[in-house]
């Protein structure tokens, strides 16, 4: 019981996870944020990926952060596993490096552990453009950057699976569902995703009554640079979902694994194609363009990636 006689939540922990130096003024915003916290947390433990240097730096710079370094397979999955083994919350929370938390963001994901069903809680991910929205860019598409995008539910409800960016779970679920896979996913910046929707949809299938629970006031902004801004970025980002999705249908099977993105493809995108095309609506022919492109890309992507029996 906490001082009100409310029954104390779950302890979290807050998992970080970095590779490079470049980023450090983003790290260390993230940092901040965790920090400023409404509802402490209980732990703020950042995981660095092979990258010596970084973990030097941060433990002569960041206060009251526990440092670890990845002990799996270089890349984003093995860091996110060390992470989860090492942390000492019941709950593991997952924030980018290159992401702030609003104040309200680490409370807003703890209230969804009220019920003892749900497994995990993710929240919102905006973007935030250094340079600006490109006019091309759909919203629809805003997970090419990381983000939430056009087309997801904005209520709080159950969902598939979360934004990597802004995602936490129960500890021993994690656990018990054998952690994130390190044949998936980042490495440094290869553009690689989708672990973290394989684990989601492992742990449903562990505990069919679980919940995986969206909170979309439980917000966090995370960065887009320049870099990726442009055509180049945006094409090599969607093919490489496409390969992504590809390598989560072999191990969940086709009808888990892309029951979503058959939705996305049947009701976000022809909309998104048609408000392009109309006349007056304010929107750049480009972005229909976009759209085309994207889409194109992805499931482009997504043959290579069935036919060539890889994503990596």
């Amino acid at each position: 019981m906490d001082p009100t006689g409310t029954p104390a939540g779950p302890s979290v922990t807050v998992l970080v996870c970095a590779y490079t130096l470049e980023r450090w003024d983003d790290l260390s915003a993230s940092v901040r944020s965790v920090r400023a916290q409404r509802t402490p947390v209980d732990e703020l433990l950042l995981v660095v990926d092979h990258c010596p240097e970084l973990a030097d730096r941060a433990r002569g710079a960041l206060d009251g952060v526990r440092i670890v370094s990845n002990q799996e397979q270089q890349g984003l999955s093995g860091a996110r596993n060390t992470g989860v083994a090492a942390a000492r919350g019941e709950v593991v929370a997952f924030l980018d490096d290159d992401a702030v938390a609003e104040p309200e963001w680490s409370g807003r994901l703890l209230d969804g552990y009220r019920d003892p069903r749900v497994l995990g809680v993710g929240g919102l991910v905006l973007p935030w453009w250094e340079t600006g929205r490109p006019a091309w860019f759909p919203p629809e598409f805003d997970w090419v950057v990381g983000c939430s995008y056009r087309g997801m539910t904005e209520r709080r409800a159950p969902v598939r699976n979360f934004i990597g960016a802004n995602m936490s779970f129960r500890r021993a679920a994690v656990l018990a569902a054998g952690g994130f896979r390190t044949d998936l996913g980042r490495v440094g910046t290869r553009p690689l995703g989708c672990e973290e929707t394989e684990l989601c949809l492992r742990m449903a299938a562990r505990d069919p009554q679980g919940v995986l629970l969206y909170e979309p006031a439980a917000v966090v902004r995370h960065h887009v640079p320049p870099a990726r801004t442009d055509w180049a970025y945006f094409r090599s980002r969607c093919y490489a979902e496409g390969l992504s999705k590809a390598a989560v249908a072999r191990h969940a099977g086709s009808g888990p694994g892309l029951a979503s993105e058959r939705a996305y493809l049947r009701s976000t995108l022809p909309r998104a194609l048609a408000r392009g095309l109309r006349p007056g609506s304010g929107t750049p022919a480009t972005a229909a363009a976009a759209v085309v492109t994207g889409a194109g890309a992805t499931l482009l992507g997504y043959a290579a990636g069935r036919i060539g029996g890889g994503a990596t």
